[in-house]
Protein backbone atom coordinates (compact mmCIF):
# COMPACT_ATOMS: atom_id res chain seq x y z
CA UNK A 1 0.00 0.00 0.00
CA UNK A 2 1.25 3.44 -1.00
CA UNK A 3 1.93 5.63 1.82
CA UNK A 4 -0.63 8.76 1.31
CA UNK A 5 1.20 12.43 1.67
CA UNK A 6 -1.84 14.90 2.20
CA UNK A 7 -2.09 17.88 0.44
CA UNK A 8 -2.78 21.43 2.11
CA UNK A 9 -6.27 21.27 2.93
CA UNK A 10 -6.10 18.09 4.19
CA UNK A 11 -3.49 18.96 6.23
CA UNK A 12 -5.94 21.54 7.55
CA UNK A 13 -8.37 19.16 8.22
CA UNK A 14 -5.32 16.77 10.24
CA UNK A 15 -4.79 19.95 12.34
CA UNK A 16 -8.64 20.14 13.05
CA UNK A 17 -9.29 16.94 14.63
CA UNK A 18 -5.69 16.39 16.01
CA UNK A 19 -6.34 19.57 18.34
CA UNK A 20 -9.84 18.13 19.21
CA UNK A 21 -8.13 14.53 20.10
CA UNK A 22 -5.75 16.28 22.39
CA UNK A 23 -8.12 18.36 24.25
CA UNK A 24 -10.53 15.19 24.66
CA UNK A 25 -7.29 14.03 26.40
CA UNK A 26 -6.68 16.57 28.13
CA UNK A 27 -9.90 16.91 29.57
CA UNK A 28 -10.34 13.26 30.33
CA UNK A 29 -6.70 13.57 32.53
CA UNK A 30 -8.37 16.21 35.09
CA UNK A 31 -11.02 13.70 35.53
CA UNK A 32 -8.50 10.87 36.73
CA UNK A 33 -8.82 10.67 40.40
CA UNK A 34 -8.85 7.89 42.79
CA UNK A 35 -12.73 5.99 42.58
CA UNK A 36 -13.52 6.95 39.27
CA UNK A 37 -14.38 3.89 37.29
CA UNK A 38 -13.31 3.78 33.44
CA UNK A 39 -16.91 3.40 32.26
CA UNK A 40 -17.16 7.19 33.52
CA UNK A 41 -13.79 7.92 31.55
CA UNK A 42 -15.06 6.83 28.45
CA UNK A 43 -18.87 8.06 28.99
CA UNK A 44 -16.72 11.19 29.40
CA UNK A 45 -14.76 11.18 26.11
CA UNK A 46 -18.00 9.97 24.03
CA UNK A 47 -20.28 12.79 25.30
CA UNK A 48 -17.55 15.39 24.40
CA UNK A 49 -16.62 14.01 21.51
CA UNK A 50 -20.46 14.01 20.38
CA UNK A 51 -20.69 17.87 21.56
CA UNK A 52 -17.91 19.10 19.63
CA UNK A 53 -18.89 17.60 16.23
CA UNK A 54 -16.91 13.98 16.42
CA UNK A 55 -17.24 10.77 16.32
CA UNK A 56 -15.23 8.40 18.35
CA UNK A 57 -13.37 6.29 15.88
CA UNK A 58 -12.97 3.61 18.26
CA UNK A 59 -16.47 3.16 19.18
CA UNK A 60 -17.24 -0.09 16.95
CA UNK A 61 -13.96 0.00 15.32
CA UNK A 62 -13.50 -4.01 14.17
CA UNK A 63 -16.54 -5.03 17.22
CA UNK A 64 -14.73 -2.19 19.69
CA UNK A 65 -17.61 -1.60 22.08
CA UNK A 66 -16.33 1.61 23.52
CA UNK A 67 -15.52 5.38 22.80
CA UNK A 68 -11.69 5.01 24.94
CA UNK A 69 -9.03 2.28 25.45
CA UNK A 70 -8.14 2.02 29.00
CA UNK A 71 -5.06 0.40 29.90
CA UNK A 72 -4.25 0.32 34.16
CA UNK A 73 -1.04 -1.18 35.77
CA UNK A 74 -0.03 -4.44 33.81
CA UNK A 75 -2.65 -3.44 30.56
CA UNK A 76 -0.13 -2.63 27.76
CA UNK A 77 -3.42 -1.67 25.14
CA UNK A 78 -6.96 -2.15 24.35
CA UNK A 79 -8.15 -1.96 28.01
CA UNK A 80 -12.14 -2.17 27.49
CA UNK A 81 -13.54 0.45 30.14
CA UNK A 82 -15.79 -0.95 32.36
CA UNK A 83 -18.46 0.33 35.72
CA UNK A 84 -16.49 -2.31 38.11
CA UNK A 85 -12.81 -0.74 36.66
CA UNK A 86 -12.31 1.64 39.64
CA UNK A 87 -8.79 3.90 39.67
CA UNK A 88 -7.38 3.68 42.89
CA UNK A 89 -4.59 5.52 44.36
CA UNK A 90 -0.88 4.48 43.38
CA UNK A 91 -2.27 3.02 39.59
CA UNK A 92 -1.01 3.97 36.03
CA UNK A 93 -4.07 4.34 33.35
CA UNK A 94 -2.97 4.87 29.96
CA UNK A 95 -5.84 6.61 27.68
CA UNK A 96 -6.26 6.32 24.36
CA UNK A 97 -8.13 9.15 22.48
CA UNK A 98 -9.02 8.74 18.36
CA UNK A 99 -11.48 11.35 16.97
CA UNK A 100 -12.85 11.43 13.62
CA UNK A 101 -13.67 15.00 12.34
CA UNK A 102 -14.43 16.12 8.78
CA UNK A 103 -13.50 12.72 7.94
CA UNK A 104 -10.14 12.36 9.33
CA UNK A 105 -8.70 10.90 12.43
CA UNK A 106 -6.78 11.98 15.49
CA UNK A 107 -5.13 9.88 17.63
CA UNK A 108 -3.31 10.07 21.12
CA UNK A 109 -3.01 8.79 24.16
CA UNK A 110 -0.77 9.13 27.42
CA UNK A 111 -0.52 7.43 30.99
CA UNK A 112 -1.57 8.96 34.42
CA UNK A 113 -0.81 8.76 37.79
CA UNK A 114 -3.83 8.10 39.85
CA UNK A 115 -3.17 9.98 42.93
CA UNK A 116 -0.72 11.73 41.87
CA UNK A 117 3.27 10.86 40.90
CA UNK A 118 4.33 10.79 45.01
CA UNK A 119 1.04 8.08 45.11
CA UNK A 120 2.46 5.71 42.82
CA UNK A 121 5.74 3.20 43.07
CA UNK A 122 9.38 4.06 41.88
CA UNK A 123 8.72 1.85 39.20
CA UNK A 124 5.50 2.94 37.72
CA UNK A 125 7.28 6.31 37.93
CA UNK A 126 10.41 4.76 36.05
CA UNK A 127 8.05 3.50 33.41
CA UNK A 128 5.72 6.37 32.69
CA UNK A 129 8.31 9.10 32.73
CA UNK A 130 10.33 6.65 30.42
CA UNK A 131 7.72 5.73 28.35
CA UNK A 132 7.28 10.15 27.84
CA UNK A 133 10.79 10.67 26.96
CA UNK A 134 10.36 7.57 24.74
CA UNK A 135 7.80 9.31 22.53
CA UNK A 136 9.97 12.76 22.76
CA UNK A 137 12.81 10.95 21.23
CA UNK A 138 10.61 8.98 18.20
CA UNK A 139 9.05 12.40 17.26
CA UNK A 140 12.59 13.62 17.28
CA UNK A 141 13.63 11.79 14.66
CA UNK A 142 10.98 12.93 12.21
CA UNK A 143 12.32 14.95 9.35
CA UNK A 144 11.66 14.35 5.47
CA UNK A 145 14.67 12.20 3.92
CA UNK A 146 14.54 10.70 7.03
CA UNK A 147 13.99 6.50 7.66
CA UNK A 148 11.34 5.61 9.28
CA UNK A 149 13.25 2.74 11.26
CA UNK A 150 15.19 6.47 12.70
CA UNK A 151 12.66 6.28 14.85
CA UNK A 152 12.17 2.60 16.47
CA UNK A 153 16.46 2.46 16.62
CA UNK A 154 16.68 5.74 18.84
CA UNK A 155 13.65 4.83 21.25
CA UNK A 156 15.27 1.50 21.16
CA UNK A 157 18.61 2.68 21.93
CA UNK A 158 17.03 4.59 25.43
CA UNK A 159 14.59 1.94 26.37
CA UNK A 160 17.38 -1.37 26.34
CA UNK A 161 19.62 1.29 28.02
CA UNK A 162 16.93 1.74 31.21
CA UNK A 163 15.99 -2.28 31.01
CA UNK A 164 12.99 -1.65 29.59
CA UNK A 165 10.95 -3.88 27.27
CA UNK A 166 9.64 -2.55 24.36
CA UNK A 167 6.54 -3.89 23.03
CA UNK A 168 7.01 -5.23 19.70
CA UNK A 169 3.72 -6.86 18.65
CA UNK A 170 2.29 -3.29 18.30
CA UNK A 171 3.51 -0.63 16.40
CA UNK A 172 2.77 3.12 15.13
CA UNK A 173 1.01 3.53 11.48
CA UNK A 174 -0.29 5.47 8.78
CA UNK A 175 -3.29 7.87 9.65
CA UNK A 176 -6.04 10.42 7.69
CA UNK A 177 -8.93 9.04 6.22
CA UNK A 178 -8.16 5.89 7.26
CA UNK A 179 -7.62 4.55 10.84
CA UNK A 180 -4.63 2.86 10.60
CA UNK A 181 -2.81 2.33 7.18
CA UNK A 182 1.00 2.18 5.96
CA UNK A 183 3.87 3.27 7.11
CA UNK A 184 4.27 0.86 10.12
CA UNK A 185 6.17 2.14 13.03
CA UNK A 186 8.29 -0.54 14.56
CA UNK A 187 8.91 1.31 18.50
CA UNK A 188 12.45 -0.89 18.27
CA UNK A 189 15.31 -1.84 16.09
CA UNK A 190 13.94 -3.72 13.34
CA UNK A 191 15.36 -5.09 9.73
CA UNK A 192 12.27 -7.21 9.23
CA UNK A 193 9.37 -4.10 8.40
CA UNK A 194 9.61 -1.79 5.16
CA UNK A 195 12.10 1.36 5.72
CA UNK A 196 10.69 4.15 3.82
CA UNK A 197 12.23 7.79 3.61
CA UNK A 198 9.94 10.47 5.41
CA UNK A 199 8.67 13.04 3.57
CA UNK A 200 6.52 16.37 4.17
CA UNK A 201 2.87 15.60 3.68
CA UNK A 202 2.78 12.16 5.43
CA UNK A 203 1.37 12.03 8.66
CA UNK A 204 1.94 8.98 11.23
CA UNK A 205 1.61 7.89 14.86
CA UNK A 206 4.33 7.63 17.66
CA UNK A 207 3.35 5.29 20.21
CA UNK A 208 5.91 3.37 22.10
CA UNK A 209 4.19 0.68 24.61
CA UNK A 210 7.34 0.40 27.47
CA UNK A 211 7.38 -2.59 30.23
CA UNK A 212 8.90 -2.88 33.21
CA UNK A 213 9.74 -6.10 32.57
CA UNK A 214 10.00 -8.35 29.69
CA UNK A 215 8.67 -6.86 26.04
CA UNK A 216 6.05 -10.20 25.65
CA UNK A 217 2.42 -9.55 25.68
CA UNK A 218 -0.39 -11.99 26.67
CA UNK A 219 -2.93 -12.61 23.72
CA UNK A 220 -6.34 -10.66 23.92
CA UNK A 221 -8.31 -11.45 27.12
CA UNK A 222 -11.79 -12.74 26.73
CA UNK A 223 -13.10 -9.88 25.54
CA UNK A 224 -11.23 -10.10 22.74
CA UNK A 225 -9.37 -6.46 23.24
CA UNK A 226 -7.21 -6.41 26.63
CA UNK A 227 -3.55 -7.00 26.40
CA UNK A 228 -0.98 -7.47 29.25
CA UNK A 229 2.22 -7.95 30.16
CA UNK A 230 3.30 -11.33 30.18
CA UNK A 231 4.91 -11.37 33.20
CA UNK A 232 2.43 -8.99 34.78
CA UNK A 233 5.01 -6.12 35.01
CA UNK A 234 3.65 -2.87 35.15
CA UNK A 235 3.63 -1.16 31.24
CA UNK A 236 3.07 2.65 30.37
CA UNK A 237 2.15 4.41 26.76
CA UNK A 238 2.44 7.94 25.21
CA UNK A 239 1.33 8.63 22.03
CA UNK A 240 1.05 11.64 19.07
CA UNK A 241 -0.32 11.98 15.90
CA UNK A 242 2.30 13.91 13.69
CA UNK A 243 2.83 15.74 10.32
CA UNK A 244 6.14 15.61 8.87
CA UNK A 245 6.85 18.84 7.31
CA UNK A 246 9.18 20.79 4.45
CA UNK A 247 11.52 21.40 7.36
CA UNK A 248 11.53 18.34 10.26
CA UNK A 249 8.45 17.62 12.29
CA UNK A 250 4.78 19.11 13.66
CA UNK A 251 2.90 17.59 16.73
CA UNK A 252 -0.74 17.52 15.59
CA UNK A 253 -1.86 16.55 18.87
CA UNK A 254 -0.32 18.36 21.39
CA UNK A 255 -2.04 17.85 24.50
CA UNK A 256 0.80 19.70 27.10
CA UNK A 257 0.15 23.20 24.15
CA UNK A 258 -3.44 23.24 24.46
CA UNK A 259 -4.89 26.29 26.13
CA UNK A 260 -6.32 28.79 24.01
CA UNK A 261 -7.93 25.97 21.60
CA UNK A 262 -11.01 26.29 20.59
CA UNK A 263 -11.58 23.24 23.25
CA UNK A 264 -9.98 24.06 26.18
Amino acid sequence: MAIDIKSPAEIDKMRAVGVLAAATLKMLGDHVVAGVTTAKLNKLCHEFTLDHGATPATLGYKGYPASLCTSINDVVCHGVPRAKDVLQDGDIVNLDVTSILAGYHGDTSATFYVGGRDACSAEAVKVVEAAREALAIGVAQVKPGGRIGDIGNAIDRYATDLGLGIVQDYCGHGIGRDFHTEPQVAHYRSRGLRNPRMKAGMTFTIEPMLNVGSWKVTSPESDGWTVRTRDGSLSAQFEHTILVTKDGVEVLTDWANIDGSPYA
